[in-house]
């Protein structure tokens, strides 16, 4: 072996040890920053049809074991419109489970979309909630 190959040699194992320990510290890294997932979910409940002009019922419940406390709202669109605000529930602690229920009384025949979202607070007065949850909307017919 001559002197020339023995160094290509020892620069490509320290090449691959610093690869290695560099892969090493990059996940250790990534691991430590990820966010802890928590249990939550967020869900609404209404009916698949309803009559124009009558009244009927939509509600929602989640829970959340991020927050201190949390709250549930409702939020509704129809057609391609931006989401809007509904209903809030009061204000739940943590280890219960946080409610709404809106009763709506559809103008205009179509589809109407509704959904619910979790927002977690600090206290029971926090005035800047943060959106933990959101569920999958569920559509309404208005016949």
């Amino acid at each position: 072996m001559t002197r020339t190959t023995t160094k290509k040699t020892g620069l490509q194992a320290r090449g691959g040890r610093v690869a290695v320990i560099g892969a090493l510290g990059l996940a250790s890294v990534a691991l430590a920053a990820a966010p802890a997932f928590a249990k939550g979910s967020a869900q609404v409940t209404a009916p698949h049809s309803a009559p124009a002009g009558k009244t009927f019922t939509v509600s929602a419940h989640g829970d959340d074991d991020a927050s201190d406390y949390l709250r549930i709202c409702l939020e509704h669109r129809s057609g391609a419109q931006a989401w809007h605000g509904l209903a809030c529930g009061a204000v739940a602690e943590r280890g219960t489970e946080a409610t709404v229920t809106a009763h709506i009384k559809a103008a205009h025949r179509g589809p109407h979309q509704y959904r619910a979202v979790a927002y977690g607070l600090t206290t029971p007065n926090d005035h800047h909630p943060v959106r933990q949850k959101t569920s999958a909307p569920v559509m309404v017919n208005v016949r």
